[in-house]
This record gives structure tokens, C-alpha cells and sequence, in this order.
């Protein structure tokens, strides 16, 4: 019994005891909160600033050593990642962007972190309020103000840097300049950033996606996501404009086994300036990407006719082209996109080997040179969703028309064929028809990739 009491005793000393061990968590005032409607920022003070703000809200449970550690460290992380007390300091964009990564976190279940949303079911963000914050950031309204200062494309000038010169990644990975000529696995129009991006990958990232064997992707797997910013034009559409950079993610799982499995990098503008100022930038990736743990860290769903068990992990209606074309240009190389903003689609232009060929060599642009013959180029047109994976972003649903021009030799018409309503086979179009869309799709300017 006199044991039992002394282990007792000396079990409460030692809990006293650590109590003494309590590394501050610094708090101070809100200097420069972020710049939004009250109602927003209400929900955002109730729900989020007990670990990504100076004022820090501690229940009384979570001052006892050592559940208090635990607490300081998932503050301070958070803080690092995320500070609405001073987040108004920086630019409007940036902002913006933290609060769309802020809701994407939310609504897919990786904020508030479940096992403190236990402990702390007062901070339990309800659906109301991701609808207020969504009304809010209106991710589309920028479309009509896009279009209100409407320009034509600008004809892009090719990256005139050494791709096998551009430095690492602060991390250590290099650049691949093996990246243009990747396949495309899909394709992204993102309203929150007025970007739009081309998602593609090297060999064994395309046999994944084709065979659907990506949870988890196989070691070796490369993708590149590739950013221009949108820009209208005065044909209603919207087309790549301004190069922006290069997102690479390796696949490796011993190799980068802390971090998720993947190697991480970012170069940014047409001289590929890498994105981090020292290796801590990763974090950045791994905590925007962590709502995605369950797939592989992923956000992006291929484009690819295989399916699977689970939702939401692979597009396969994107891919159901009708097979009684000339070509299935799913794995041919991608020219450029554009967005229909009006009627809610989204195309690509995929060019055969000679098509590609010319464009890699610059032989092609839309004022002067045109597709040498053997070239067959191919836009296929799918009508828009969003992106289950990312509020702000749209993807391709099914597919809407697949048209192709096949050049010929000099002095002979280019042959165009429409594929429409799929069941059906070809759809014949007039003549006249016929010319004003090849005239179009030979004229789109390639979005030239690094």
C-alpha cells in the first residue's frame, strides 16, 4: 500500500514538475488582418484564429503539460503556414489565395485537424459558412472583367534558356528538360488565380494514368504542371497568355519519405527561377497537397478511360471519345487550350508527331508558318465542371465535339472531319463550315512550354 501511495505521490510530483517545462506561444495583436466582408471575418475568427492568428484561444485542458506541447507546436506550424493577424500585409492576391487554400482545406476535411476538432467542437465550420466565404471569393465573377478589356492573344516567344542548365530546387531537385515532351494527363482553368494550366506527365506517369494505377502513382512518376495566366481575346474565348512556371512533382517514395512520397519544385517566369529561398518551401507543398494524403497526395484526376473503385480519382468520362475516329489523340502531345466562358466548355488542341514536331522547332506560329504536311491536329471540346478536389477550379467532363485537320501537300486542302454527336459517327458540315474551322484551329497559337 505504501508503494502504491509513493508511486502516487511521486507520479504528481513529476506532473507538477512539468509544468514548469511551458515554452511561450507568442501572442500579440492582430496587426494587419485580412481584407474582407466582417461576416467573413467573424466566421474566420471563430474558426480559425485560435491557431492561425497572435491570439491564441486555449481551453483549459490544453495548458496541461503535455497536451500543452502538442498544442504549441500544432500552433506555431500553423502560424508558419498561416497568420490571419498579419496576413493583410501582403498583396491582394496573395490573400485571395490563402483564403481559397483556406477553404479548399475545409471542405475537403483537412481543416480544422479532426482529432482537434474532437477536443474542440465549437470550431466546427458548417456548410453556411463555406457558403458565405465561396460568395464571397466568386471565383467566376473575374471572367466579366476579363472580357471587359478584352485583347488579342499575345503571340508567345519560346523560352530561349538552356532547359539543362536551369538550377535546382533549393530542396536539391532538378529541373527536367525532358518536360516538353511529356503527354498531357488533363487540364485545369482556375478561376481563383486566373490562371490555366496543362497537367502532364513523363512515360510512367501516362501508363499509370492509362491503366488507372495511381493510388498510390509508381515510383519513377514524373508531372509537370505548366501555368499561363488567362487572357481574352476577341473571339469570346479565353486563351493562355503570360507564361507563369513550372510545378514538378518525383515520385519516390523511399527517396522522399518525408516528404509524402514526392519531390517537390517550382520555377517560376520564362528564366525558371526556382521558387524556394531555402529547402523549408516544401512544407508549403506538402501542407497545401495534405487534404490529398488519402490519394496519393494528388489533386489532378487523369484524363483516362480506365476507372475506378473509389470517386473522384480518375476522369473517365473526359475520355469517352467515340472510337470510330481516324486517331484516339489522348495520348498524342498537347498545342494549347482555350475556355469558352460563355458556353462553359473547355478545349485542347493535340497534334500527331509531325504536328508536335513543328511546334517544339518553332516552325509553326499564327501569323506566318504554317503545319508542314502529315500533320493532324485535333481539338476536342468538353463542356466544364468543377473541380471536386479544388473550389475555383474547373476540369473536363464529357466530351462535347472532337474535330481534326489533316494537312496535306502543298496546294492540296487540308481535310476536316467533326465528330458531334457520337453515336452517329461523322458529322458532315458544309463546305464553307468546314474552311472557317480549319482556318481557326491551324491558327491557334501554341502555348509554347518551357
Amino acid at each position: 500500500m505504501r508503494a502504491l501511495v509513493k508511486i502516487v505521490i511521486t507520479g504528481a510530483s513529476v506532473i507538477v514538475l512539468l509544468q514548469l517545462a511551458r515554452p511561450s506561444i507568442q501572442s500579440g495583436p492582430n496587426t494587419a488582418e485580412i481584407e474582407a466582408p466582417q461576416q467573413v471575418r467573424q466566421i474566420l475568427n471563430r474558426d480559425c484564429y485560435s491557431c492561425h492568428s497572435n491570439k491564441t484561444r486555449l481551453s483549459w485542458f490544453d495548458q496541461i503539460v503535455p497536451g500543452y506541447w502538442l498544442v504549441r507546436h500544432d500552433i506555431v506550424t500553423a502560424r508558419e503556414h498561416l497568420n490571419f493577424s498579419t496576413l493583410g500585409s501582403q498583396p491582394a492576391a496573395v490573400q485571395m489565395g490563402k483564403l481559397y487554400e483556406s477553404v479548399n482545406m475545409m471542405q475537403l476535411g483537412a481543416m480544422p485537424p479532426r482529432k482537434f476538432l474532437a477536443l474542440h467542437p465549437d470550431v466546427s465550420v458548417t456548410p453556411q459558412d463555406l457558403a458565405v466565404i465561396k460568395n464571397y471569393l466568386a471565383p467566376w465573377s473575374s471572367d466579366s472583367r476579363i472580357k471587359a478589356v478584352s485583347s488579342p492573344p499575345i503571340e508567345q516567344v519560346p523560352f530561349q534558356a538552356n532547359l539543362a542548365l536551369v538550377a535546382k530546387e533549393m530542396n536539391g531537385l532538378a529541373f527536367d528538360p525532358d518536360v516538353e515532351d511529356w503527354k498531357p494527363i488533363s487540364f485545369t482553368d482556375r478561376g481563383d488565380n486566373n490562371s490555366m494550366r496543362m497537367i502532364l506527365g513523363n512515360e510512367i506517369a501516362v501508363k499509370a494514368a492509362q491503366s488507372g494505377n495511381v493510388s498510390p502513382w509508381p515510383d519513377g512518376a514524373r508531372l509537370a504542371k505548366i501555368a499561363w495566366q488567362r487572357v481574352a481575346a476577341d473571339d469570346g474565348l479565353i486563351h493562355p497568355g503570360k507564361f507563369v512556371q513550372v510545378e514538378l512533382m518525383v515520385k519516390n517514395a523511399h527517396l522522399y519519405k518525408g516528404t509524402d512520397g514526392w519531390g517537390w519544385g517550382r520555377w517560376r517566369g520564362t528564366a525558371l527561377t526556382h521558387y524556394g529561398s531555402n529547402s523549408h518551401f516544401v512544407r508549403e507543398c506538402t501542407s497545401c497537397h495534405l487534404p490529398m494524403r488519402g490519394n496519393d497526395s494528388i489533386y489532378t484526376l487523369p484524363i483516362t478511360s480506365a476507372k475506378s473503385r473509389r470517386n473522384e480519382v480518375l476522369n473517365y468520362k473526359a475520355a469517352a471519345l467515340p472510337r470510330a475516329m481516324p486517331y484516339q489523340p489522348l495520348d498524342w502531345r498537347a498545342i494549347t487550350m482555350y475556355i469558352d466562358p460563355v458556353h462553359h466548355t473547355m478545349a485542347t488542341l493535340y497534334g500527331n508527331d509531325v504536328a508536335a514536331k513543328a511546334v517544339r522547332n518553332h516552325a509553326v506560329n499564327s501569323i506566318a508558318k504554317a503545319y508542314p504536311p502529315g500533320a493532324v491536329l485535333v481539338l476536342i471540346t468538353w463542356v466544364q465542371r468543377e473541380d471536386p478536389h479544388w473550389f475555383g477550379g474547373r476540369i473536363p467532363d464529357v466530351p462535347e465535339s472532337v474535330e481534326f485537320v489533316q494537312s496535306n501537300a502543298p496546294g492540296s486542302p487540308s481535310e476536316y472531319k467533326l465528330y458531334k454527336n457520337f453515336e452517329k459517327g461523322e458529322h458532315k458540315v458544309p463546305a464553307e463550315v468546314a474552311m472557317k474551322r480549319t482556318e481557326f484551329i491551324t491558327s491557334l497559337a501554341p502555348a509554347w512550354l518551357p
